[in-house]
């Protein structure tokens, strides 16, 4: 049987990439589908972190680095895209897409997946975690109810992420606005998280796990509060307490917090996480393959977490393009942890790739065998689903 390496070298050359497509789903949370075309017909899907008239725009800034290049070298189109600064600098979450999609359409070339391509794999199953929000604190019933739902999912979920429920305004000392940076909470709003989360932990038990979910809104302050508010019902980590670039703040907020820190979802490229990995910042790192660079620069980016013993988990809020490239991934990166999903609650993400369900065991995931990501999609739900006022891959 022929490697890896001659199985590439025996294709080289005789591809060409032809055509550039983006379109933008439904529900996709701001995301594109991008395609790759070839002379020979096949083709590679991708998701980019970005709308779509926005990524058809940057595809076409692309254009002088793809239209008629050869698939197969990856790594060179990935360091070329990047490295695009005149007259625009380079766009990661377009790039993004069009790696993924590259490295779907290599695996449809030499016929294995992405992750066989990659290293092989580490772990035939990936394990998946979802997001959602607790009902009211004061309601346990209500709580007992939502943990026995999440139980009796037949994904088998093990563990979840939480947004928490923030005291009425007129607690805070200044009006709460979600996702703005550097705002305050005073010790009576801890103490609600306090008890709040004491609650949601006697009612989870303590055979499942959870995660804090922030949104980079808070000052240094508030965010060791709230770590030191959960400590007790034991967080795996507590996500985005403040805003999205490093500062000197995180260092002080790891230093102080009782509980682990994760950030890393709106990320782009290797030198923004860079500052997180070597100055300790963080306990977990927190990339979205549809910002961070692709499945390329997430290995890269992954690759430099492990040298400090950082684990990776990944972000991800897209559809079933965006999910197969994360377990491709995730089967491939000795450091993974666990990705997000949101395979429970958009029933178009498998239908879009005909699939009647998924192979779930306790919360993990099979990875695909088929070529590239292992999925086809299907045309008449990608129309069914497409946005309103999109063209259909253009």
């Amino acid at each position: 049987m022929s490697t890896m390496d001659e199985r590439t070298e025996g294709e080289r050359g005789r591809v060409r990439i032809t055509g550039l497509k983006a379109m933008e789903l439904r529900n996709s949370t701001g995301q594109s589908l991008v395609r790759v075309e070839t002379d020979s017909g096949l083709f590679g899907v991708g998701e980019a972190g970005v709308a779509g008239p926005a990524c058809r725009a940057n595809l076409q800034w692309l254009e002088s680095v793809l239209i008629g290049a050869d698939p197969l070298n990856i790594d060179k189109l990935y360091h070329q895209m990047m490295g695009l600064q005149h007259f625009y600098q380079a766009h990661v979450p377009t790039i993004s897409g069009v790696d993924i999609a590259l490295w779907d359409l290599a695996g449809k070339i030499l016929g294995l997946s992405v992750s066989q391509m990659l290293t092989g794999r580490f772990r035939d199953r990936v394990e998946i975690y979802y997001g959602g929000r607790v009902p009211n604190w004061n309601d346990r019933a209500a709580i007992d109810d939502w943990v026995a739902k999440l139980r009796a999912h037949p994904h088998g979920y093990r563990t979840v992420k939480v947004d928490f429920q923030l005291p009425d305004d007129a607690l805070l000392a200044r009006p709460f606005e979600q996702l703005m940076p550097s705002q305050s909470l005073k010790q009576s709003d801890l103490k609600v998280m306090r008890d709040g989360f004491a609650t949601f932990r006697d009612a989870l038990g303590w055979d499942l796990d959870f995660i804090v979910h922030c949104h980079n809104e808070w000052d240094v302050p508030s965010a060791t509060g709230i770590c030191q508010a959960v400590e007790e019902a034991r967080p795996l980590w507590v996500e985005d307490p403040l805003q999205v670039f490093f500062s000197d703040g995180y260092k002080g907020l790891r230093a102080a917090s009782p509980v682990p820190i994760c950030t890393g979802e709106k990320l782009e490229g290797f030198r923004e996480f860079f500052p997180f990995i070597t100055e300790g910042g963080i306990d977990v790192l927190h990339p979205d393959l549809v910002w961070c660079g692709g499945i390329s620069g997430g290995r890269k980016i992954a690759e430099l977490a492990e040298h400090y013993g950082i684990p990776v988990a990944l972000h991800n809020c897209g559809t079933l393009v965006h999910n197969m490239a994360n377990i491709h991934f995730g089967a491939c990166v000795r450091n993974f942890s666990m990705s997000e999903t949101r395979l429970y609650e958009r029933p178009y993400i498998a239908e879009m790739g005909g699939l009647d369900g998924f192979d779930m065991v306790d919360g993990k995931i099979a990875v695909p065998d088929g070529p590239g990501l292992g999925i086809e999609l299907v045309t008449e739900v990608l129309r069914a689903e497409l946005k309103e006022g999109e063209p259909f891959w253009q």
